[in-house]
């Protein structure tokens, strides 16, 4: 897809970044100093010098890479993924994060116009590493079957997640049909920021699935009605794997409701968890210290003596109106004997009745435990029916929805340190290149993860993992580290074992549809299976 005279193709260029990548990423400067040390010829398929994997020849390829279309590249690999490895494209899941770059970049700034460099642009904007200090672009990624990038792109550094989702709805019809897919047979997952009018209005005849913003009006209203009726039904724990003794899975229950935005009626779903939101809590529990100060002022206001008993019952029910959802105002009138100061010599004191007015401030407890309860729920949004065809009913919607956590995956493996350095490329084009390399090696470690699993799914078994304890869910970095110590010797055009793979390397082998044979063997490629589906222990 990239046409080009160099001496180094393109392909092998990327093939070897993608390396180094997985590697421990090395500066790009040093890719050649990397590959020096490496069995080209067993990496590549290509005896090519080590020599010529410089960073002017890899500055090239990046050049090059950018002028054919990053984004043309990232569909034709998701296409060709999702056929070769028989993916399920029925949810999509979309997610946007920020990326540091280190640099002034000020040929981006927004006011340069015409003269402003190709390639996105590199400017001040949200940071979601908490680094205002410093410049950053945007990254989007279109993932299936929880975290298997088939779309990404480089978004500009002051990017609206609200406008990226616009512009990705806008043309999802047309990226989905080259998966085979058309309206109706995908759901569209997103977070809350999908839910705009313009982006409910781009939908079109695609179903989506999101999560209705605490801002909107509704989202309180379904809350408050679902906890108030208690017309919960059960979900179960919809957890994936078996429950840790320590770390108990986190029951679910959802109860039905509808809301109706921008003039269209909308499937929402309330959903509560156990587990509840640590954030929430920590916010009620702030409110709770918040309620009581603010109402402890607020009495101190109040007057505590009255001479007429009608202004004291008056103030005692304009104290009670201060009660809130947490707290509770109770107040009490008695009268009291007053003596006067002064009174005449050698005669009683008179004295005169007042009513004094006393406050207690309370927990209230039902209030409380009602603000909990909400605290627990979120709202699924969706136009996706519950039940013919294509529908999905609670539990599947919310099991749907969970896939979203892979798309957050694959931006922890981006901002890894081990796999990203800080960016210090020269040209913001170069750095959206950059991005294609990256999507690349998270493309294939997702991939490899995906065909591990596929036997012991099958089969029902256990690979080994973190210290000598088995697991169900092997990944790409046990694999690697299992891997370490196997010792391969060259001897003219022959390609020896010194070391071979033990019990353990063996297992992650037959797991990929390898053998020791990937060690010496150039050609040696695995067949990529398509898993069935997972058969429950027992």
């Amino acid at each position: 897809m990239v046409p080009t005279g160099m001496a180094l193709r393109p392909g092998l260029a990327v093939q070897a970044m993608v390396l180094d990548t997985l590697s421990g990423r090395t500066p790009l400067y040093r890719v050649e100093q990397f590959l020096a040390d490496q069995e080209v010829e067993l990496l590549l398929g290509e005896a090519v010098p080590a020599h010529v994997v410089t960073d002017t020849n890899l500055a090239r390829s990046l050049d090059a890479i950018f002028a054919a279309g990053t984004a043309k590249m990232v569909t034709a690999l998701g296409v060709r993924a999702v056929a070769t490895f028989g993916l399920d494209a029925s949810a999509i899941s979309y997610d946007t994060t920020s990326t540091n770059v280190w640099g002034a970049y000020r040929a981006c700034a927004c006011d340069a116009g015409e003269n402003a460099p190709p390639g996105p642009v590199i400017t001040f904007g949200h940071s979601k590493d908490h680094r205002p200090d410093l410049k950053q672009c945007m990254t989007e990624r279109l993932c299936v079957e929880r975290g298997v990038p088939i779309f990404g792109r480089t978004l500009e550094g002051n990017a609206s997640d609200k406008t990226a989702n616009n512009q990705r709805l806008s043309r999802i019809s047309t990226l989905m049909a080259q998966h085979g897919l058309g309206p109706g047979a995908f759901v569209y997952v997103a977070d809350s920021a999908m839910v705009t009018e313009k982006n409910l209005s781009a939908v079109g005849t695609n179903q989506f699935l999101s999560r209705l913003p605490a801002t909107y009006n509704d989202c309180a209203r379904v809350i408050a009605e679902a906890v108030t009726t208690d017309a919960w039904v059960p979900l179960g724990p919809l957890a994936e794997h078996a429950a840790d003794p320590h770390r108990p899975c986190a029951e679910y229950k959802a109860c039905a409701h509808a809301v109706t935005l921008y003039g269209t009626t909308y499937r929402a779903v309330v959903v509560h968890a156990s587990a509840h939101d640590t954030r929430r809590q920590k916010k009620l529990a702030k409110a709770l210290v918040d309620s009581a100060a603010s109402l402890t002022a607020a009495l101190r206001k109040v007057p505590d003596v009255y001479a007429c008993e009608a202004d004291a019952m008056s103030a005692a029910a304009r104290a009670e109106t201060l009660s809130d959802r947490v707290h509770t105002v109770t107040a009490t009138v008695r009268p009291v004997a007053v003596r006067r100061r002064r009174p005449p010599r050698h005669r009683p004191a008179p004295t005169t009745t007042r009513y004094a007015l006393s406050t207690e401030l309370a927990v209230n407890t039902a209030g409380v435990e009602q603000e909990r309860r909400v605290a627990g729920c979120f709202v699924l949004l969706t136009n996706v029916p519950c039940h013919g065809a294509g529908g999905l009913d609670a539990a599947r919607l919310l099991q749907t929805y969970k896939g979203q956590y892979g798309v957050e995956n694959d931006f922890a493996f981006l901002k890894d340190p081990l796999v990203v350095n800080d960016l210090f490329l020269k040209t913001p084009s170069r750095i959206d290149a950059l991005g294609l390399i990256l999507i690349i090696a998270l493309l294939i470690v997702r991939l490899m993860e995906r065909r591990m699993r596929a036997p012991v799914a099958k089969t029902n078994t256990t690979m080994p993992g973190w210290d000598r304890q088995q697991t169900t869910k092997p990944t790409t970095f046990m694999m690697i580290i299992a891997m370490t110590g196997i010792m391969v010797a060259r001897v003219g055009g022959r390609r020896w074992l010194l070391r071979g793979p033990g019990p353990t390397p063996l297992a992650f082998l037959h797991a990929l549809g390898l053998g020791p044979t990937a060690f010496t063997d150039p050609h040696c490629r695995c067949v990529p299976i398509i898993p069935v589906k997972r058969v429950a222990k027992g």
